[in-house]
């Protein structure tokens, strides 16, 4: 249990230096390197025990800031998601817009222990060059969080988008992306697969 409190520890310390340092690709290389280091070295890496000798960590797409986007609040229309922890209860829309495409998912409350906010998605790159369930933007119970601008507006940067542990090894269970979480686009951003679904070099 202790090793799981560093784990998480650390996982928001790079989130709060995210937060602390502001946008741009130094502050997400930053980050992306920490976030690698930790799942090459930590006792509690999701990494399946097989694939952990000479792993250094996940590809990413390249930095594009057309994905950091902020998200403003709008009544929940969405459903709920069961996750392993506890139920997740649907609290709001979070509306953006992206080179004039706009993109709403539902924000999601772990009605579990601590709570926390939970925002997980699916795009046009899932089940290629990303999970096929979906990869998170938000998971305040572990720490992942990016913030919020002075409006209250949400921080969304697609490009700190991560895959869930059940990606990693199918020991794990996570609760995945609901149906309404779906972004028709591909969000080239954020972490990939290391080895895309389509290469089957």
């Amino acid at each position: 249990m202790l090793d799981l409190a560093d784990w998480r520890r650390r996982v928001a310390d790079l989130y709060a230096a995210v937060r602390r340092e502001g946008a741009g690709e130094v502050t997400w290389r930053r980050w992306r390197e920490g976030r690698n280091a930790l799942l090459a070295t930590h006792v509690q890496t999701p990494v399946a025990p097989g694939d952990r000798d000479g792993f250094t960590g996940m590809p990413f797409f390249p930095y594009d800031p057309s994905w950091r986007l902020h998200g403003r609040m709008a009544p929940a229309s969405g459903d709920g998601a069961q996750g392993p922890d506890g139920t997740f209860v649907p609290i709001a829309d979070v509306v953006a817009v992206r080179k004039g495409h706009e993109i709403r998912l539902t924000l999601l409350w772990l009605d579990a222990y601590g709570g926390g906010l939970f925002l997980p998605f699916r795009d046009g790159t899932s089940g290629d060059a990303t999970y096929g369930g979906g990869r998170y933007l938000l998971d305040q119970a572990k720490g992942a969080d990016l913030g919020a601008t002075p409006s209250g507006d949400l921080v969304l940067d697609f490009n700190f988008a991560y895959h869930p542990s059940c990606a990693h090894d199918s020991r794990w269970i996570c609760p995945l992306a609901p149906a309404d979480n779906i972004i028709a686009q591909p969000v080239r951003a954020g972490e990939m697969l290391a080895r895309p679904t389509g290469d089957q070099s």
